[in-house]
């Protein structure tokens, strides 16, 4: 049905963080905190591991690509959310609703597949070290980024294409701080039982195989230190349990929310925090900033820089 000419529902209401105003001014401050770390951070890092000469390797050129993605989801949604804690009535156009979800599953599709490629690359470098280069070349990382997009992109089109054209003639409010998908189609007037399945088994089967995956090749990288060094094992458990609890983070409210889609609960939205604001924030922390050989390099192209201004 055309939206134009069979819909009354020309923009949703998003009930967001209800409560007093000074809790309001809270969140905004928090948020608008939180936000600007995750942009500065990730920018950051996109900037040093294109201008480091020190970390023109596969690991790094895939965390650039994670942090460019990371930003990217961030923004899709958090800006909204900031803004409406300052307005009485938060509302969105019903393409602007159309947008926010298309963008969403896009760079949340193509991160988990980049996060599945992050961890075979330290298979790779773990379990053949003599042979990482060989594997992990160039014209591979390409191709694992160009289909870490291109799953992202297949993922949110096989969803919006149903979802683009649902009827909304009648409720038009969503218990979210963003326009969630499950959410959405419950306010559709038709009938979405298989609408509603496809969209459990799309999102919720790719968060699930994903997050199976990861776990599997940390399992692999673990038994692998383990069998060659004692020693190495705490070392790996240490840097593997960083990442662990990023994934879990990521993984976690994807699974839980497609698991009981179409009920709101009160833990809803803090699910939605820890997937839209949060994790984008802990990704370069763990990933990255408490990398060692990261830190080095952002100090050398600062030092740099300072060199060549005082030069000018």
């Amino acid at each position: 049905m055309d939206l134009k000419n069979g819909s009354v529902v020309t923009e949703f209401i998003l009930l967001g963080f209800s409560g007093r105003w000074e809790l309001q001014i809270f969140f905004f401050v928090t948020f608008s905190l939180i936000y600007s770390a995750t942009v500065l951070g990730n920018i950051l890092i996109m900037v040093t591991v294109t201008f480091s000469s020190t970390l023109h390797s596969p690991m790094y050129f895939l965390l650039g690509n994670l942090s460019f993605l990371d930003m990217c989801l961030s923004t899709v949604t958090t800006p909204k959310m900031i803004t409406d804690l300052l307005n009485e009535h938060k509302t969105i156009s019903i393409w602007g609703c159309m947008t926010q979800m298309f963008f969403m599953h896009f760079f949340g599709g193509a991160e988990m597949t980049l996060l599945i490629v992050m961890a075979f690359d330290r298979c790779v470098a773990i379990c053949k070290p003599l042979h990482y280069r060989t594997i992990m070349s160039q014209r591979l990382l390409s191709g694992f980024v160009i289909l870490s997009w291109t799953i992202g992109f297949v993922h949110t089109m096989s969803q919006m294409a149903l979802t683009v054209n649902l009827p909304f003639c009648g409720p038009n409010v969503i218990d979210n701080i963003f326009c969630d998908l499950p959410l959405v189609i419950k306010l559709a007037c038709m009938d979405t039982y298989t609408l509603e399945f496809f969209v459990i088994a799309d999102s919720g089967l790719l968060s699930f195989i994903c997050f199976i995956l990861l776990l599997v090749s940390y399992t692999v990288i673990l038994i692998t230190v383990q069998q060659r060094s004692s020693g190495g094992l705490s070392k790996a458990l240490s840097t593997l349990s960083a990442h662990i609890i990023v994934v879990t983070l990521f993984f976690g409210p994807c699974i839980f929310i497609y698991a009981w889609p179409f009920n709101s609960f009160a833990g809803n939205k803090v699910l939605a925090v820890f997937y839209t604001v949060i994790t984008p924030l802990l990704n370069p922390i763990i990933y990255t900033l408490r990398n060692q050989k990261m830190q080095g390099a952002m100090r050398k192209l600062q030092f740099q820089h300072v060199i060549s201004m005082w030069n000018f």
